[in-house]
């Protein structure tokens, strides 16, 4: 909170300084002396919101919009993004169960691990940059469970017509209803970018920090899972529902220095020019650290080397480097070409002797890979392919990427990808070291390769809908183990494994609005097939959202709204369970989720660039009452009502 305070009240002079130097330049001031409170008016014209431009690392354009609808509803959440393939735990800031999965693994470099942390994290892709003729701000605040609250604030200004510079911060509080389960979490971004007048030289710059903090309790234990499942009234106040422990902490740490410049060495001189050369230069400086503290051991997890004081702690660095050339004609395309060096330094602290074997301590390596990109239109059809490898050290990867996409019309466009991957899995799975005795391991594992087809056809007449197909080899997971001591606690231990057959993955994902009047039914449904590696590769068939609403306008249209209902829904399957020592999913099979809905009512209205947002989340749960759960041993969220706005500030 103290974060949040310092951040608005830095913000401020920012936004009267700003605004000064804006009314100086348009000689709008006061000729009254100092000490005179008349009001100064400010007749100037107001830029078209077209001219508040977002631009991302790849230069893809958009500007802001206030607009309200649905799709906003969606993602007014803590991460911001549409949580459609996502189950959500009983607190804001905690894991996410996954539903499908997108298979989205371009990079060719193994990242630290503990999956389940990293949903609320902010990868270089995520950080918009930005083009303003005036001050721009945001704010979104929602509530959330008990004593705490959500926040994220963004400033951004043009100091010039070259330069802009943006900050941001998002903090997150939240007790949460059960024992044990305080999420505190906050993330600073800021940067910039700058171009020179002639636009030869440009250049893209942020800097991130965030630190993801849960307090962990090991889910519910086995008399709270019967009680909690029973529905009686005595448990509804869910703090009376005991948990395994209430001793435990985990912390994902992530700093991030990102900057990409560019030069034109041969500028095109004008929009007709046939040929232009630049060249490009990308640096990456990612630094993560995972850590799991605990104040005594649980016999849950197996033996101990420690009885109290456990602190398991990873270390992840990977310095990138990436040079690239760029040749752009008008009638043969954009091809590059380019070159990148990857500095990886992974591990612990110590070297851990065992008698059966030792292990390591670092993993650390220089990557060298090659790619080439090209991009062209040939006969309506917008073609581009992307080919990687690394050439050198240890870490074997390629990736092989084709695309090709057409537009029927201007409400029409049929797309299609196919992908192929080979990468080395997940550092946390080749080695860990913990206190607990079981989670220490060094495997050679070989690596993961996915072969991926994906069709999209997105359609307003018609339909959106996307196809993907999937083959993976040596899929690679966490799985269960029976414990050779049969006088512990613990029945079963936490093993990393290679999947000795392939999963064959389809997933069939289509929306369709359909609307009369002032009423509006959106509908997405999804299913998924698993062919082969069912026993590793676990999903729900179907998965449905449907959201029936009514929207109009009051007060003479100074007030728009919309109100309706969404029914979420999702057929059997048995989730991963969490494993908050890996920060990470293991699969499981005894337990299993059966058939679950929610229903939330939700009131949305929209006043000038403001947008309010009220919703009575999992309304079922006030006659049916809750046993549902979101991972084995951690419950589904409780009936709440919860209200939030995001509001711009044009300057």
């Amino acid at each position: 909170m103290k974060k949040i305070l310092f951040l608005i009240l830095l913000m401020l002079p920012m936004i009267g300084l700003a605004q000064d130097l804006r009314l100086n330049n348009n000689d709008i001031r006061s000729s009254d002396p100092i000490g005179d409170n008349k009001t100064v008016v400010d007749k100037r014209e107001k830029p078209p919101i077209t001219d508040y431009k977002i631009i991302s690392v790849e230069n893809d354009t958009t500007f802001v919009d206030t607009t309200l609808n649905v799709y906003k509803d969606y993602k007014f959440n803590y991460t911001r993004k549409d949580n459609f393939e996502l189950l959500p735990f009983s607190n804001i800031g905690q894991p996410n169960t996954k539903l499908a999965y997108s298979l989205d693994h371009d990079g060719l470099i193994p990242d630290i691990g503990a999956s389940a942390k990293h949903d609320p994290y902010l990868k270089a892709e995520d950080i918009s940059y930005y083009n303003v003729p005036t001050p721009l701000s945001e704010l979104f605040f929602k509530t959330t469970f008990q004593q705490g609250q959500n926040l994220d604030a963004f400033f951004t200004s043009n100091i010039s017509p070259q330069v802009n510079l943006f900050i941001g911060y998002r903090g997150l509080r939240s007790l949460g209803n059960y024992k044990h389960n305080l999420t505190s979490q906050g993330s600073l971004r800021l940067g910039g970018s700058f171009h020179t007048k002639n636009k030869r030289y440009h250049i893209k710059t942020h800097f991130v920090s965030q630190d993801l903090s849960t307090q962990e309790n090991g889910g519910l234990n086995d008399l709270a899972n019967t009680q909690y499942q029973s529905g009686a009234d005595d448990f509804n106040d869910r703090n009376l529902l005991e948990v395994n422990f209430e001793n435990a902490e985990s912390i994902l740490f992530v700093k991030r220095f990102f900057l990409k410049q560019d030069y034109a060495i041969i500028p095109p001189k004008d929009s007709l020019s046939s040929n232009s050369v630049k060249l490009e230069h990308t640096l990456n400086f990612t630094d993560k650290e995972y850590h799991f503290n605990q104040g005594a051991a649980f016999a849950g997890y197996g033996q101990a080397f420690e009885l109290t004081q456990l602190r398991d702690e990873a270390e992840y660095q990977n310095v990138s480097n990436t040079l690239k050339g760029i040749y752009e004609n008008k009638d043969l395309g954009r091809l590059s070409a380019r070159a990148t060096h990857s500095n990886i330094n992974y591990g612990y602290q110590t070297k851990l002797i065992l008698n059966n074997g030792v292990i390591p301590n670092r993993i650390m390596e220089d990557v060298f890979s090659a790619g080439a990109e090209y991009k062209n239109r040939i006969g309506g059809f917008d073609i581009y392919g992307n080919v990687e490898a690394n050439v050198s050290g240890e870490f074997t990867g390629s990736n092989l990427y084709g695309e090709a996409g057409y537009s029927l019309d201007e409400e029409n466009r049929l797309s299609g990808s196919i992908q192929s991957t080979s990468r080395t899995p997940d550092f946390n799975f080749l080695l860990f070291q913990s206190d607990y005795v079981n989670y220490n391991w060094s495997n050679d594992f070989k690596n993961i390769e996915e072969q991926k087809i994906k069709i999209s056809l997105k359609s307003d007449k018609l339909l959106n809908a996307e196809v993907l197909f999937a083959q993976i080899n040596n899929y690679t997971y966490f799985g269960f183990t029976e414990n050779p001591d049969a006088e512990s606690v613990a029945d079963t231990l936490v093993k990393p494994f290679q999947a000795d057959q392939k999963v064959d993955y389809l997933k069939l994902k289509v929306n369709k609005v359909f609307s009369y009047g002032n009423f509006k039914l959106d509908n997405t449904l999804m299913y998924q097939n698993v062919s082969s590696g069912e026993e590793v590769f676990k999903v729900p068939d179907f998965v449905t959202r449907n959201t029936l609403l009514y929207e109009d306008h009051l007060f003479k249209k100074a007030l728009f709204f919309q109100t309706g209902v969404t029914f979420n829904y999702f057929t059997k399957f048995s989730p991963n369970a969490y494993d908050p020592i890996l920060g990470d999913y293991v699969v499981q099979n005894s337990f299993e989720l059966g058939n679950q809905y929610s229903v939330d009512f939700f009131f949305n209205a929209k006043v000038q660039q403001t947008r309010i947002f009220f919703k009575l989340e999992n309304m079922t749960t006030l006659f049916a009452g809750n046993g549902d759960y979101a991972a084995p041993s951690y419950p589904y969220r409780d009936f709440v009502i919860r209200f939030g706005l995001v509001w711009n500030f044009f300057l």
